[in-house]
């Protein structure tokens, strides 16, 4: 079995400017490619975890998401990271909407994770609540400085 970092993505991985869904609103956390590097070198897997209401609010499509992530994954792979993965949830509520843990329950299955070994990182309490109902086990709640001391946990 494999471990992984699994990261939210507003506000962890991109600075949350509220619901983004264009390319050009989408920046990148200092610190977050750093990170994804320093995982990957330990062997890490890395998948994004994130809710994205906007979807179910109307705010974006489905369609727009898609075309946000793949620009987001071309970003991190001109940086040389890999994402494994992105499970996400459209909806307002749900088994698959944080707090709730079936979108890493669901990434675990499709890539066989040790999620004992795996940590989480995010910026709201219900990330962190998602990972520990899954099992993740080291957390942490991103306080836009803390990269640094993740690093040295993973």
């Amino acid at each position: 079995m494999r471990k992984a970092l699994f990261l939210d993505r507003d506000g962890t991985i991109n600075v949350d400017n509220g619901y983004v869904c264009q390319p050009e609103k989408f920046r990148l956390i200092d610190g977050i490619v750093e990170l994804c590097l320093k995982a990957q070198e330990k062997g890490y897997l890395i998948i994004v975890i994130t809710n994205q209401s906007g979807i179910a609010r109307g705010y974006y499509t489905d369609d727009d998401f898609h075309k946000l992530t793949q620009y987001m994954l071309n970003l991190f792979h001109q940086k040389g990271v890999v994402i494994t993965d992105v499970f996400y949830c459209p909806f307002l509520e749900g088994p698959d909407r944080k707090p709730n843990p079936g979108l890493f329950l669901k990434a675990k299955e499709k890539h066989q994770i040790n999620m004992a070994q795996s940590v989480s990182v995010g910026d709201k309490e219900r990330d962190l609540e998602a990972a520990q109902r899954a099992g993740v086990g080291k957390n942490f709640l991103f306080n836009g400085f803390n990269f640094n001391n993740i690093k040295e946990a993973l």
